[in-house]
């Protein structure tokens, strides 16, 4: 029996493997499409696997990897958002020009299922406590503006040609579904807390003045394998021919301070982590949590993972990939 293949771009990334790994168990056939720029090679290593620059691989050859397949999920980017600040050239030049390519083969070779990964970045700074997908969009910084770049083109897409493309907006992924699976070197908050508190290095926390319970932002955490769950429903809702809506939420719907985060670590650790203060980070957001009505009601989507799960299995990831890189 042939499988269905679908290509993975960024499919060596933390949340692309996650995804991989699920297909795979769902029965499809993989792809990987990743430049390895921040990806992991043995994250995939039993897939077949397309070392490629989006934004530079001549046409052709982008065509030649997606003929054949059914649909394409769609991670390669950059997503620092304290460095988007610093280089936006960089960000609107990699991850809209390496998007408008990767649409442009699949037209060419009538691939017309997509889901994009997008960013609850798109956001901005919200205006109540929830944010809904018809929340108003007002990004504030580089790496959200091109995620919602990225959105109106598969939606002009979608009107142009037909191509059947699906935004998926998550929050703040963290944790692994397995150890080698782990985000070892991110400078997302919790990966990063888990390298320094193993380090018994302070962490800095980055603005306490937050009109917030505790004076630090505060972010919506969901387990990659909650994500990775979440485009797994939506891929094969748009292979059954399902109309979807352009973009869905993927989040737990409650917020957690940096603070709190630092405590459900100090709670896997069994003592105190060290810890330093310093100013707001240019281009962060007060509080981002997401309202995930409308893929529960829809696609009959919901979290699995709490807080806890997720950061104890953010440091038994660090402690296994450590010991393999160092045994």
């Amino acid at each position: 029996m042939i499988r269905p293949r679908i290509v993975v771009t960024g499919g060596a990334g933390y949340i692309g493997a996650h995804v991989c790994h699920l297909l795979k168990a769902r029965g499809f056939s993989v792809t990987v499409l990743d430049d390895l720029s921040t990806g992991v090679r043995k994250r995939v290593k039993q897939f077949e696997f397309v070392k490629l620059d989006l934004t530079m691989a001549p046409a052709e050859i982008i065509e030649q990897v997606l003929t054949g397949a059914v649909g394409v999920i769609h991670f390669a980017a950059v997503k620092r958002v304290d460095e988007s600040v610093r280089d936006p050239l960089k960000y609107y030049s990699s991850n809209l020009v390496s998007l408008i390519r990767l649409l442009a083969a699949m037209r060419v070779c009538n691939v017309n299922a997509f889901v994009f990964s997008s960013s609850s970045s798109v956001y901005g700074e919200p205006r109540g406590p929830l944010v809904a997908e018809d929340s108003a969009c007002f990004p504030v910084n580089p790496y959200g503006e091109t995620k919602l770049v990225g959105e109106w083109l598969c939606q002009d897409a979608s009107i142009a040609w037909g191509l059947r493309a699906v935004a998926l907006r998550y929050f703040n992924v963290a944790g692994a579904s397995c150890p080698m699976l782990g985000d070892l070197y991110s400078m997302t908050l919790v990966p990063r807390l888990v390298n320094l508190a193993l380090a018994n290095e302070p962490l800095i926390v980055n603005g306490t003045d937050y009109p917030t319970s505790d004076g630090t932002c505060a972010r919506d955490y969901v387990h990659p394998e909650d994500v990775a769950d979440a485009h797994l429903l939506t891929l094969e809702r748009l292979l059954d021919g399902h109309d979807l809506e352009p973009a869905y939420n993927v989040g737990t719907g409650a917020g957690s301070s940096v603070l709190a985060v630092i405590q459900a670590a100090e709670s896997v650790l069994g003592r105190p982590i060290l810890t330093s203060y310093g100013p707001r980070r240019p281009g962060d957001p007060t509080a981002v949590v997401g309202d995930t009505s409308l893929i529960y009601e829809q696609l009959g989507w919901q979290p699995r993972y709490t807080l806890a799960d997720i950061v104890s299995s953010a440091f038994a990831a660090h402690s296994y990939l450590r010991r393999i890189d160092n045994p």
